[in-house]
């Protein structure tokens, strides 16, 4: 489960510049983040990768008025609407951007280098053609809303009653240091957000990293072959739900000015 997905950062900012709610030089910094280099691989127009100021720019005048995230996995193409090729790449990068305005798609190559400690990332988003359609399974702000206090309420009550380590003290610590990042200046989303969406998607990925601690600090109590099942039938439909939401709230500034 991506905390939170590049995509998502592009989207975001993608939209704000878009909008002129944020400059060139804002936006770029935020997608970016703590990677070294973003650049932009296949845009119609130029012969070879382009800077992401430039790459952003460039999609602007092919007509994008809006960017979309798409977060598939296997047997769910959550946010996709084909062709199969572009979504056979969003699915192995389990992430993409998808344009409004005109049939681009964008999916992030990731490498990185360098010795622990001092990894260097650049990340390459090939654009690609896309099918202009209605996304697949993307829910409304309000039914995501509804889904993830539901789900998180359900699985609770299975991961304590399985002694699972995300539904204790550690995974407490763990959503208090992720808190403090969070109150240390990180903005959820950008500029022109709904305020639900931010909301939402906070939600959503506070659900994410209780997933993510579930799967990876062992079996807490669930030693049978019958309990671990049942934790990662409690898990499943959770992790689901997480990514939906986090789609719709990173949708939601497109969603709202196509309604309005």
């Amino acid at each position: 489960m991506l905390i939170e997905p590049r995509s998502g950062r592009l989207a975001a900012w993608g939209n704000a510049l878009l909008a002129g709610l944020v400059s060139p030089d804002e936006a770029v910094l935020s997608v970016v983040g703590e990677d070294a280099v973003h650049r932009v691989a296949g845009l119609p127009g130029e012969s070879g990768p382009v800077g992401l100021t430039l790459g952003l720019g460039r999609l602007r005048a092919l007509g994008v008025t809006g960017l979309r995230v798409a977060l598939p996995a296997p047997g769910h193409p959550l946010g996709l609407s084909g062709p199969p090729e572009f979504n056979a790449k969003a699915l192995e990068a389990e992430e993409a951007v998808v344009c409004t305005g005109a049939a681009l798609g964008l999916v992030p190559e990731v490498s990185e280098a360098g010795p622990a400690g001092d990894v260097h990332v650049s990340v390459v988003w090939h654009c690609l053609p896309v099918r202009e359609a209605p996304p697949a399974d993307v829910p409304s702000l309000g039914e995501a809303e509804r889904e993830l206090a539901e789900a998180l309420r359900d699985a609770t009550v299975v991961l304590t009653r399985l002694d699972v380590a995300a539904s204790g003290p550690v995974a407490e610590a763990a959503l208090d240091a992720y808190r403090a990042r969070a109150e240390a200046g990180r903005e959820v989303l950008a500029p022109g957000y709904p305020p639900r969406a931010v909301r939402v998607l906070e939600l959503a990925q506070r659900v994410g990293l209780l997933v993510d601690m579930a799967y990876e600090h062992g079996h807490g109590g669930a030693v049978s072959a019958s309990e671990m099942q049942a934790r990662a039938v409690a898990l499943r439909p959770v992790e689901r739900v997480a990514r939906r939401a986090q789609v719709a709230a990173y949708n939601a500034y497109v969603e709202d000015r196509e309604r309005g």
